[in-house]
């Protein structure tokens, strides 16, 4: 199928919309796939790789094809050759234009290039979402009919290494509003596969965006040195202030904290106290108990909260008591929380900012089983990182109604939050 296809760039989205679908008609008229091998878009794909190159060869010669300047006896057109690239649809058979003195260095198709940079992302997009060497290159060769190599996706994924690096050790916020500290368990082989918990620390900037400060292999026996060791890192990146760091007690945590953010309160996580209520409940009964226990953390104050508290021990003590337990006994660290606005309330207790990262990371880390070493762990969950923001930083919006919270922020830590100083 052949058709004259001007410059779309001009076109507004009405015009491109027709032009696409004159070309989708024209193509089932002629009988010609939309995909494949034959298909339309390899075909798009094929015309368009081809005019970029020459375009690029007009530019480097200083004159179009066919003009009578290419006689003047200097640098000229040589000819073509046939190269076969792996793009987003699939392997395309393009022709390169040449020059007569080799001096033309295409930047669209680089010499010696074989996939397109888009490939390279799919396959990191790809292992993002947890699937292995081996179901990559089975993914190529069953969609694109295209035979991609492990080695060759395992070179791939190991580019990021360097870019991993520069933004685990990347310049943050001088103050965060609040931080997160979350494990994720993997499944690691170290002799034997074993589980190991990954820390992932996640900010809330002045601006309302999630920020996701860092990952971390933990070592098994995390205490105030290991934890030391990571904050201090953090606040070497810039970090002068946190007003609240929300975690679950871990061993060492809260004395670490205060040493390195004097001013910092440390709150227990309520996200997790609600998590770790669901482990001794059947799943039938999360849902009714989630709403039970939301009384007791959207209470007043310390009183009606503990009110709500009986309410709910006494529903849920004969057949739940462990779930009970949990809470009374961590009810001294909880209660805190409640001297805070309710407008900072709601961001401690807003799940779906985490859990919606965790279900992400949960998923990749579930579907490829187990890791060979730290090493891979940390790099699959870079790229589910990397995925959730194009600008590669793991910023994502928070929550709609930041203003609020910041306000609320700005007046209980009177004189520590200023956006514009980040």
């Amino acid at each position: 199928m052949t058709d004259t296809i001007g410059p779309v760039d001009g076109l507004n989205e009405d015009d491109k919309q027709r032009l696409a679908q004159r070309l989708v008609d024209q193509a089932r008229q002629q009988g010609v796939d939309l995909v494949g091998p034959e298909g339309l878009l390899t075909g798009l794909t094929k015309t368009v790789l081809e005019t970029a190159l020459e375009e690029e060869l007009s530019g480097h010669l200083g004159y179009g094809k066919h003009d009578p300047a290419g006689r003047d006896g200097g640098n000229s057109r040589n000819g073509t050759r046939s190269k076969t690239v792996l793009t987003e649809v699939g392997p395309v058979e393009i022709a390169v234009p040449r020059d007569r003195d080799g001096s033309f260095t295409p930047a669209i198709v680089r010499k010696r290039q074989r996939r397109l940079d888009g490939v390279d992302q799919l396959v990191l997009s790809l292992t993002a979402r947890g699937l292995t060497t081996g179901e990559i290159a089975a993914h190529f060769a069953d969609v694109y009919g295209a035979t991609v190599s492990k080695d060759t996706i395992s070179r791939i994924t190991e580019k990021v290494a360097g870019e991993m690096a520069d933004w685990q050790h990347r310049p943050l916020d001088r103050v965060y509003p609040v931080i997160f500290i979350d494990a994720l368990v993997v499944k690691v082989r170290d002799g034997q596969v074993t589980n190991k918990p990954f820390y992932i620390v996640i900010g809330v900037t002045c601006a309302g965006e999630r920020d996701i400060l860092g990952i971390w292999a933990g070592d098994g026996g995390e205490g105030a040195k290991y934890w030391l060791a990571v904050l201090t890192e953090i606040k070497n990146r810039g970090v002068d202030d946190v007003c609240i760091v929300v975690c679950d007690g871990l061993k060492g945590l809260p004395e670490a904290i205060t040493t390195t953010w004097e001013l910092a309160q440390v709150q227990t996580c309520v996200i997790h106290l609600i998590r770790n209520t669901f482990r001794y409940a059947a799943r039938q009964d999360w849902d009714q108990m989630a709403k039970d226990l939301k009384p007791v953390y959207t209470a007043v104050n310390a009183t009606q909260a503990e009110a709500r508290l009986g309410e709910f021990a006494e529903k849920w003590q004969g057949k739940y008591p462990a779930a009970v337990k949990l809470w009374r006994s961590a009810w001294p660290e909880f209660i805190p929380f409640l001297d805070y606005d309710v407008e900072i309330r709601k961001i401690i207790c807003t799940t779906n900012a985490i859990e919606s990262l965790n279900a992400r990371y949960r998923r990749a880390v579930r579907a490829r089983g187990h890791f060979p070493n730290d090493a891979a762990a940390l790099k699959c969950l870079y790229l589910v990182t990397r995925s959730l923001d194009p600008t590669g930083r793991g910023r994502a919006r928070w929550v709609i109604r930041w203003k609020a919270a910041l306000n609320a922020f700005a007046i209980t830590f009177d004189g520590r939050i200023n956006p514009s100083s980040n």
